[in-house]
């Protein structure tokens, strides 16, 4: 599942869900929701989050 992947990537950058929400410029509620897969960020999320982590693999994580 996509939201398995966020979070492997998250443990793999060795960051908290606070941490990286902080950085991608959402609320650690938001993320929190987004990692469990109750809501999905818009595109223009997507985009910031490239933007802030460019050593993920997007694809993978939102649309897988």
């Amino acid at each position: 599942m996509a939201r398995e992947k966020l979070k492997e990537y998250r443990l793999s950058i060795k960051n908290t869900q606070e941490e990286m929400a902080e950085k991608w410029g959402i609320t650690t509620s938001f993320y929190k929701q987004i990692e469990c897969g109750a809501k999905n960020p818009s595109i223009q999320k997507i985009k910031e989050f490239k933007k802030n982590f460019p050593t993920a693999n997007t694809d993978e994580i939102f649309l897988t």
